[in-house]
């Protein structure tokens, strides 16, 4: 069987492959134990394996590459468009092999096993971060039953709510009050977990010449710049800086036709974890602008197109567009491997 191409769907214990010639004619099939799919390889000579972008494929993409077998990883939502009739794992694979030879769809570079241990820390923050929320909002609501209010913000908010429980005649049932301590060591403990594993994301950000680039962009600091690198890790596989805020799901939904064209919001396509950080960034630096002009002191011109944005639009939309912006720039920095120059200040008076 002269079997060049292998195209396989990936998953957690049974992998499905489709084995194609040199002309892309499914030549066979087989499914895959695990155990079985690492040995599979061992004494065949395929050129090129083709998989989907999904959970576990960077491992596989890597050990494939160790065999000198090339890889390529197709975005999920882009394969499922060939899936015909039934969907069933020996049409996966297959629809596969039809979408590698759309020349319009781009792989996935493949991640290193730097990026994909920077992004597990990421995700590890957010889920602790989720978790504290959760137990704020339950303390909350029990304080809320009894009649106490507990006012707005984390800080303050648990610091009124270990008052309550330190007082013996704030109304708190003795029944609740021993879980409610216990929620509140839980809560301090994430927070003591999420700053340790900042102080982590920092040391790894001193010793990476990206991130040092990335971080002196405004509205970019230190989860943003790590978790860039960890998502993307050469930013050169992005043609422009518009195909990246593209990626981020920053740019204008369209859907024209003819003479018609009609731009939407925002996409929202691609990394949201991403699209957030500078989402939030950007709000940060608009808020910023117009503090700034409002004590009269002088401004960059990047805050000063984001406050002429927002004066001819809303706020919301000059934070999509400043934060498309800051993602361009962000490309821009990491490419060239040079620090973010911020344009002469002008009169806060004049913007």
């Amino acid at each position: 069987m002269n079997a060049t191409t292998v195209a396989v769907d990936v998953a957690k214990n049974v992998f499905e492959l489709a084995i194609a010639d040199a002309q892309w004619r499914v030549v066979g099939s087989a499914r895959l134990t695990r155990a079985q799919f690492e040995r599979w390889f061992d004494n065949r000579q395929v050129e090129l394996v083709i998989m989907e972008a999904c959970g576990s494929a960077h491992h596989w993409a890597r050990t494939l590459a160790a065999r000198g077998i090339e890889v390529r990883l197709l975005p999920a939502q882009y394969v499922r468009a060939y899936v015909k009739r039934n969907k069933t794992d020996a049409a996966d694979a297959r629809a596969l092999l039809e979408a590698a030879r759309a020349s319009d769809i781009k792989p996935v570079r493949v991640k290193s096993i730097e990026q994909q241990a920077l992004q597990a820390l990421h995700r590890t923050r957010s889920a602790w971060k989720a978790t504290r929320t959760a137990r704020i909002n339950a303390l909350r609501g029990f304080c809320r039953e009894f009649g106490l209010i507990v006012p707005e913000g984390a800080a303050t908010g648990i610091a009124q709510m270990a008052r309550y429980l330190a007082d013996e005649h704030s109304g708190l049932p003795e029944l609740l009050r021993g879980s409610m301590r216990l929620m509140l060591e839980e809560i301090r403990l994430l927070e003591a977990r999420s700053g340790q594993l900042e102080c982590e994301l920092a040391e790894l950000a001193k010793a990476s010449p990206a991130c040092q680039a990335l971080l002196s962009v405004p509205g970019i600091g230190l989860l943003t710049s790590t978790a860039m690198v960890a998502a993307v890790g050469d930013p050169r596989s992005f043609d422009s800086g518009r195909r990246y805020a593209s990626f981020l799901g920053l740019t204008p939904r369209e859907h024209s036709s003819g003479d018609k064209r009609v731009l939407g919001g925002i996409s929202k396509r691609g990394d949201r974890y991403l699209r957030m950080l500078l989402t939030h960034g950007a709000r940060s630096l608009l808020r910023a602008a117009v503090v700034a002009r409002r004590a009269g002191r002088p401004i960059d011109r990047l805050k000063a197109w984001a406050l002429e944005v927002q004066a001819r639009t809303n706020h919301n939309k000059a934070t999509c567009a400043l934060a498309n912006k800051l993602a361009r720039i962000a490309w821009a920095v990491w490419t060239k491997h040079e620090k973010y120059q911020s344009a002469a200040a002008i009169d806060a008076t004049v913007a």
